[in-house]
C-alpha cells in the first residue's frame, strides 16, 4: 500500500471516531475486504478486540506471534480462546535458521547482557515473523491503549507505520484499564491469569514481571534496562509515524 496523505487519513480519522468498538472493526473490515488483520498477544486488550471480531463474525483475520519463549498461562489462554469461539488463530514463528544461529553465537539468555542483543533477540523473535504476518494487508489492528507508555500517549487511533507500510489502527487507544476489565468481565472473555497477579504488560517469559504499586505499565518489561523508552522493535517508531490530532 503506498502512504497516504495526511488529508486521506483525515478523513478516515472523521469515519472511524464516532463508531463503537464494534462498529469500527466492522466499517474497516468493509472497506478492505479480506486486508485487515489484527495481532493479539491475548492481553485484556487483545483478548477483548478478539471478543469483539469472532463474536460478530467481522471480516478480519487474527495471528499471533509465538516467539517460543511465551508463559504457560499465555498458552492456556491462547486455548481457551479457541474453545470459546470455536476458532484457530494463525501463528507466525522465529525462522530457524535465523535462530539457530544467534543462539550458538550469543547464547540462550544473552538479552540480559545489553540492549543490543535484547533487541536482536526480539528481532528474530517478533518482527521478523510480523513482516511476513502484515504482508498483504493494508490494516493492522492492535491493542494499543496511550495508558501503556508515554510514547504512546501522542498516537493517534488511525495512522501510517512506514516501517511496514500500512495503515495501523488502535480501536482501544482510549480506554481505561478500568473499562477494559469491566468488559472482560460482562462479556466472560477468557483472560490471561497473570493479570491478577501484578502483570500488566506480558510478553516473553524471561523479560516480563509483575510491577510494583507506583511503578507505570511497562516497568514490568524488561526490567534490568535503565533506559524509560523500552520498546521490542513492533511498536519502536510509532511515536515518529504520520500523525493525526486526536
Amino acid at each position: 500500500m503506498k502512504a497516504p496523505s495526511d488529508t486521506y487519513l483525515q478523513e478516515w480519522k472523521k469515519k472511524l471516531d464516532p463508531l463503537s468498538l464494534t462498529d469500527s472493526l466492522r466499517f474497516l473490515a468493509l472497506q478492505f475486504p479480506d486486508r485487515v488483520t489484527f495481532s493479539t498477544s491475548f492481553s485484556l486488550e487483545d483478548q477483548l478486540i478478539t471478543h469483539a471480531i469472532l463474536q460478530n463474525q467481522i471480516g478480519i483475520k487474527l495471528f499471533t506471534l509465538d516467539t517460543g519463549r511465551l508463559f504457560a498461562e499465555t498458552y492456556s489462554v491462547w486455548s481457551s480462546t479457541h474453545e470459546k469461539y470455536q476458532t484457530k488463530i494463525k501463528a507466525y514463528y522465529p525462522d530457524q535458521d535465523a535462530l539457530e544461529k544467534w543462539i550458538e553465537a550469543e547464547g540462550p539468555n544473552s538479552f540480559y547482557t545489553s540492549v543490543e542483543n535484547r533487541k536482536a533477540c526480539c528481532h528474530i523473535r517478533k518482527v521478523m515473523p510480523l513482516k511476513r504476518a502484515l504482508a498483504g494487508q493494508d490494516v493492522w489492528v492492535t491493542g494499543l491503549r496511550a495508558e501503556h507508555s508515554a510514547a504512546r500517549k501522542d498516537l493517534s487511533r488511525l495512522e501510517w507505520d512506514p516501517a511496514n507500510e500500512i495503515l495501523k489502527f488502535h480501536p482501544l487507544l482510549h480506554w481505561t484499564t478500568d473499562a477494559i476489565r469491566n468488559a472482560i468481565d460482562e462479556n466472560h472473555i477468557p483472560y490471561n491469569p497473570l493479570h491478577d497477579k501484578g502483570f500488566v504488560s506480558i510478553g516473553c517469559a524471561p523479560c516480563t514481571r509483575a510491577i510494583r504499586p507506583g511503578e507505570d505499565f511497562r516497568a514490568g518489561r524488561w526490567w534490568w534496562e535503565d533506559n524509560t523508552k523500552k520498546e521490542c522493535g513492533l511498536h519502536e517508531s510509532a511515536h515518529s509515524q504520520q500523525k493525526i490530532n486526536s
